[in-house]
């Protein structure tokens, strides 16, 4: 029984290594800290171009596993080049009146690179700089944990008399691999002067 202990620990501990050496290299947004308050961040995205698809769904796990499927389809090669492309991080997910859901495209490609896609629901988006509230928690997502996140983001914004447009986006940063130590945000574009 202990052999079986030992054994399932180190397999545990080896799938973690592996999980975290696979995420290592992903490119990820680039963002500059403005700000902290209150346990959030103002953040400066920089530009980016995103693939995405808008889902008729009202929940994050029907969400995150519809619209993660049709986006990685693209991306491991359902386009008409079949080309593979790489995976980025974060994956986003706008859950306000519709579910989109976003993978960033890798920075070596504009618009006109992009092999275009096989399935006619994946689309693209040029997002310019924006700036954002984050606030951070961990674990797994679920939508009680994003209600409750986004919930203490426009709390902390109202106190500080920062206005945002509303619509609060989901940012997921492992894969489903990783166990432990996992990034989730909530995230607001807000009227930041700064």
């Amino acid at each position: 029984m202990l052999y079986l202990l030992i054994t399932l620990a180190i397999l545990f501990i080896a799938s973690q290594i592996w999980a975290k050496v696979l995420s290592a290299n992903i490119e990820m947004h680039e963002y500059e800290v403005l700000a902290e308050m209150d346990g959030i961040e103002i953040r400066k995205y920089a530009p980016a171009t995103f693939s995405y698809v808008t889902l008729n769904v009202d929940n994050y796990d029907q969400g995150s596993s519809m619209g993660f499927r049709k986006l990685a389809g693209y991306i491991f090669g359902g386009n008409q080049r079949q080309e593979k492309i790489a995976m980025t991080s974060p994956v986003e997910m706008a859950m306000d009146t519709m579910m989109v859901v976003k993978f960033m495209v890798p920075a070596k490609y504009n618009m006109e690179d992009l092999p275009t896609p096989n399935n006619k629901e994946v689309r693209f988006v040029e997002q310019p700089e924006r700036i954002v509230a984050a606030i951070r928690f961990s674990g797994f997502a679920n939508d009680e944990k994003i209600a409750r996140y986004r919930e203490q983001l426009k709390v902390v914004l109202n106190q500080n008399g920062l206005s945002y447009d509303g619509e609060f986006s989901f940012l997921g940063y492992n894969s489903p691999f990783d166990l432990i130590n996992r990034r989730n945000e909530v995230i607001v574009s807000i009227d930041w002067k700064g």
